[in-house]
């Protein structure tokens, strides 16, 4: 089926971590499993990355539907001085 993505841009400063919920990515593919989805991190941030919660620190290149339900994984700043804001896509 087609796929529907919809999504917020998230600003994170430096120091700044956000964790991902619904309210920002979320997807439906047209069948009755969106839970079964799985986002690549195709971009990743320059000044930060995208990690499990309980992996702080570790980046992480993929994560399913069911993660950001269960609000596991967030974007993180690196605490870059000078780097500005940055937007997680």
């Amino acid at each position: 089926g087609d796929i529907v993505l919809l999504a917020k841009p998230v600003t994170l400063t430096e120091g700044d971590r956000v964790t991902l919920t619904t309210d920002v990515p979320v997807a439906t593919d047209g069948t009755s499993k969106p839970e079964k989805l799985l986002y690549a991190v195709s971009l990743p941030p320059v000044h930060g990355q995208i990690e499990h919660i309980n992996y702080p620190g570790v980046p992480i290149s993929s994560y399913s539907q069911l993660d950001v339900l269960a609000q596991n994984v967030s974007g993180v700043h690196d605490n870059s001085h000078g780097a500005g804001k940055e937007a997680l896509r």
